[in-house]
Order: structure tokens, then C-alpha cells, then sequence
């Protein structure tokens, strides 16, 4: 079977696809891949549907043994990467063979990073999805000893090719988060939410799947009768205060219900940056209309539709190359004491 089996890996590591939606009646939030966008990446790059199953790596990926030839892809927070000892390029697909290992160290720059398989990782799916939801307690982290297994590669069946690359969004190191107003925005002060759109905040110590703490220096960010409010149901990029007014930007596995003032909503396509922040990370809020928000993800749904195009043949370094001498490389080689219109006919 193709797949990969798991030696040694980080302690924040898990299978992830686009979650569960429709099941906040039941309390559970949506969850999936922190970053979505790197699935996309990895599809693109694999030349299959983004709905598929990855290996989402938080801050340290692992050891993995491979059980069988497969493609695979790396995009998301860049992350050394190495087969059989030789280095592999970030943000590509590549092929691999049966007893290789493969070995994948710390990000470098922001927070998950994914390791894809042609074909997707063909876990058992639970409640219509292969997503491990960490805080709801749906599947576990994955542990030494895991198989990982391959589904059927369609891409392997056709030829299609590896050694694609592409160049990311840089949404790594933190940024301007678009957000609207939402149903609780009018509980704040006019001054609070213009000061809290001119706020210089950084990502804090307290961060996982479930959101993000936003630090900044003077005073916190209250609402008017902020005791009073009643739990109401909670959203991916809802921006919760706590009760000194501290700022957390609520990601994919967040709770369903909360009580605390939300003081309005960060646009779907910024929610990676925000999960791809390292601590300390720069990031500030600015305040869109609702239609601005709108056409906003409409022009991002549409760039991740055109992910595929943008791939192109990865541009080896000959130092590289292990397989150097099994390549033609005299053909087309002539004397530069040649006659070029010598065809040798006269000869």
C-alpha cells in the first residue's frame, strides 16, 4: 500500500481537509486546515480536488517512512525539508519510491506547513470528513507508528508530473487583517472601534487551532453592557474580547456559542494569515464595508481557482541532481572550430 508510515513527529501534527460544516447544530464547530489556502497550493501542485486529506504540521513536522511509490507536495509555513538526505524545494510536488525517508524539520517562517500525498491521506472519515478536530476531541493527533495510507492517485494513472513549484502568498509574518462590523459591533463606542482599527497589535503567546490572542500596548477594547450579553453562535474570524478587553481572532475549531463581545469579523480569506503568524508577528485590523468584504473574497476565491496555472516546472540545481549522469547532456553539442553549414555531404 502506498502511503507513508510515521517514525518520529512533532506534538501538534494531524490529517486535515475543509473540515465539517453544517454540524454547528450538533457543537461542532467546522474545523480543518488552518490554512486553507495551502491545500489549495497542494492540490495545484498535485493537479487534484482541494478537498482532499493532507498532513497539517504545527511548528515541527516528523519522520516518515515511505510504504509505497507516491507523489507528494510540501506548501504552507516553509519548513526544511529533506529524501534520503537530499534536500527537497518547499511549495512543490515530487516523487517518491518505496523505503525512503523522508524528513521534515521546523518552520522557518510562520506556523503550519503540509505535507500532501497524490491521491490524499485516506484515513477513515468520520462524520463526513478525514479532518481531526483536536479541541472537540474527533481523532488524535498523529503519533509514532501511524500509517498513513494513500488513496487512489489519478494523477500517477495519467502521467500527470511532478516537479511542479509555485510561488505562494506571503501570509507568514503578519499583516493587515480586513474586517467587518457584525452583530455585536454597535455594543462598542464609536472612538473604540476607530482606535482599535489604529491599533498596532502582535500575535501573543496564547494561540492554537482554536484562535488567536492580539496584544497591544494602552488600553483594552470594552463594549457597553458587556455582562449582559447572552451567548449567541460563534464564527470562524469572529473577534472576541475577553473581559479586560483583550482581542482573540477565533479560528476553525472554535467554540460554537460564546458570550463574550465580538467586536466584528475578520474575512474568511485573512484567516490564514492570522493562523500563520509567528509569536510576535505585526498585524492590524482595517475596517471594510460589508460589500467591500464581499467583492474582496470574491477576487481571492477567484485567484485560488487559477492556482493550477500558476505552476510551473521546478528549475533544478545541478548540485544537486544525485541522477546527474543518467541525463543527455552532449546532445546538440558542436566544435566551435566547425564549419555550421558543413552538413557533411561533401565528405
Amino acid at each position: 500500500m502506498s502511503g507513508l508510515r510515521v517514525l518520529q513527529v512533532g506534538p501538534v501534527v494531524s490529517v486535515q481537509d475543509m473540515g465539517r460544516p453544517g454540524l454547528l447544530e450538533r457543537g461542532i464547530s467546522q474545523g480543518g486546515a488552518a490554512d486553507v489556502l495551502a491545500l489549495a497550493e497542494g492540490a495545484a501542485l498535485l493537479r487534484q480536488p482541494p478537498g482532499l486529506a493532507a498532513l497539517e504540521m504545527g511548528g515541527m513536522g516528523g519522520t516518515f517512512e515511505v510504504t509505497g511509490a507516491l507523489r507528494i507536495a510540501l506548501t504552507g509555513a516553509p519548513m526544511g525539508a529533506t529524501l534520503d538526505g537530499v534536500a527537497l524545494a518547499w511549495n512543490a510536488s515530487h516523487q517518491v519510491a518505496a523505503g525512503q525517508k523522508l524528513v521534515i524539520g521546523a518552520a522557518r517562517r510562520g506556523v503550519y506547513g503540509y505535507l500532501h500525498l497524490g491521491g490524499g491521506i485516506a484515513t477513515d472519515p468520520l462524520l463526513g470528513s478525514r479532518a481531526v478536530h483536536l479541541m472537540g476531541g474527533i481523532g488524535r493527533a498523529a503519533q509514532a507508528g501511524d500509517l498513513l495510507p494513500a488513496g487512489p492517485d489519478a494523477g500517477s494513472e495519467t502521467g500527470r508530473e511532478t516537479g511542479l513549484g509555485i510561488t505562494p502568498e506571503d501570509r507568514f509574518s503578519g499583516g493587515v487583517l480586513r474586517i467587518v462590523e457584525s452583530f455585536q459591533s454597535s455594543l462598542f463606542p464609536d472612538e473604540v472601534l476607530a482606535r482599535f482599527g489604529e491599533t498596532a497589535f502582535r500575535r501573543g503567546g496564547r494561540a492554537n487551532r482554536m484562535g488567536v490572542e492580539m496584544i497591544s500596548d494602552g488600553a483594552g477594547f470594552s463594549a457597553a453592557g458587556q455582562l449582559n450579553i447572552l451567548s449567541e453562535v460563534i464564527a470562524p474570524g469572529d473577534v472576541q474580547m475577553t473581559g479586560d478587553g483583550k482581542p482573540f481572532v477565533l479560528l476553525r475549531e472554535c467554540q460554537t456559542t460564546g458570550g463574550y463581545p465580538r467586536i466584528g469579523t475578520v474575512l474568511p480569506c485573512d484567516l490564514a494569515r492570522v493562523a500563520q503568524a509567528g509569536q510576535g508577528a505585526a498585524l492590524r485590523f482595517d475596517w471594510v464595508t460589508l460589500q467591500q468584504g464581499l467583492e474582496i473574497q470574491a477576487r481571492y476565491d477567484a485567484q485560488v481557482t487559477s492556482l493550477p496555472s500558476r505552476c510551473a516546472p521546478l528549475v533544478r540545481d545541478p548540485a544537486e541532481m544525485a541522477d546527474l549522469l543518467s541525463y543527455q547532456l552532449i546532445s546538440g553539442v558542436v566544435s566551435a572550430g566547425a564549419d555550421p553549414f558543413d552538413t557533411g555531404d561533401n565528405k
